[in-house]
C-alpha cells in the first residue's frame, strides 16, 4: 500500500534498528483517511475468506480492525488488557508477550463474543515477533471458533513473527513489509 509507505518514510521515527514509532497516524494520532484505506485494503484481501466477526487488541489495532469491520459489514471485538470488575464468569484469557514493554500481559475477551461458528479475521498494527497475532489466534480457538486470517498493517519481516505465524498454519497479509530499520532508514521487503 504506497500510501502507507509514504506515511511510514515520512511521518515515522526509527527509535532503533528494532522499533518504529509510528504515533503520528497509527498507535496515538490516527489519521482517519489512511485508515479508511487501510480497512479496505484488508476487506478486500479476506473477502472470500467467510469472515463474520473482526478480532483485534486495544488499543492500537482497534482503529484499523474498526474500519475493517465496516467493511466487511461484520463486528468489531477486542482484547482487553486489563480485566474489568464486569468480566467475572465466562472470560477467555491468554498471556502475551509484549516485545516493547517486554513483559507478560494477560488478555482477556468475554466468552460469548466469538461463537464456534464464526470465522474470526485478526487485525493488527504490527507484526514482529508474532506474540499478539498468537495470543489472540489462541483467544479464538479457546472459543471454538476458525482462524480466518491475520491482517497486519506494518510488518517488521526482518523478526520472526511472519515465519511463527506461517508455520503455524495462517493465512497472513500485511500492508507494508518492513524488511530493515538498519542506519535510522527504513526499507520494505519489495524494494
Amino acid at each position: 500500500m504506497e500510501e502507507l509507505k509514504r506515511r511510514i518514510v515520512e511521518d515515522g521515527i526509527v527509535i532503533n534498528s528494532d522499533i518504529l514509532k509510528v504515533d503520528r497516524f497509527l498507535n496515538h494520532q490516527i489519521d482517519p483517511q489512511l485508515m479508511k484505506q487501510v480497512g479496505e485494503q484488508f476487506a478486500m484481501a479476506f473477502a472470500e475468506a467467510g469472515v463474520t466477526k473482526v478480532l483485534t487488541l486495544e488499543s492500537s489495532g482497534i482503529a484499523p480492525a474498526l474500519m475493517t469491520g465496516l467493511q466487511l459489514n461484520v463486528p468489531v471485538i477486542f482484547a482487553r488488557k486489563k480485566k474489568p470488575l464486569t468480566l467475572n464468569k465466562g472470560t477467555l484469557t491468554t498471556k502475551i508477550y509484549s516485545y516493547t514493554k517486554e513483559i507478560h500481559n494477560p488478555v482477556y475477551l468475554e466468552e460469548n463474543m466469538i461463537l464456534d461458528q464464526d470465522r474470526v479475521l485478526i487485525i493488527d498494527d504490527f507484526l514482529a515477533n508474532g506474540e499478539a497475532s498468537l495470543g489472540l489466534t489462541r483467544l479464538i480457538e479457546l472459543a471454538g471458533a476458525t482462524v480466518a486470517g491475520i491482517g497486519i498493517v506494518i510488518e517488521k519481516s526482518f523478526q520472526d513473527g511472519r515465519s511463527k505465524l506461517d508455520q503455524a498454519g495462517y493465512s497472513v497479509f500485511s500492508l507494508a513489509r518492513i524488511s530493515s530499520l538498519a542506519n535510522n532508514q527504513v526499507s520494505f521487503l519489495d524494494e
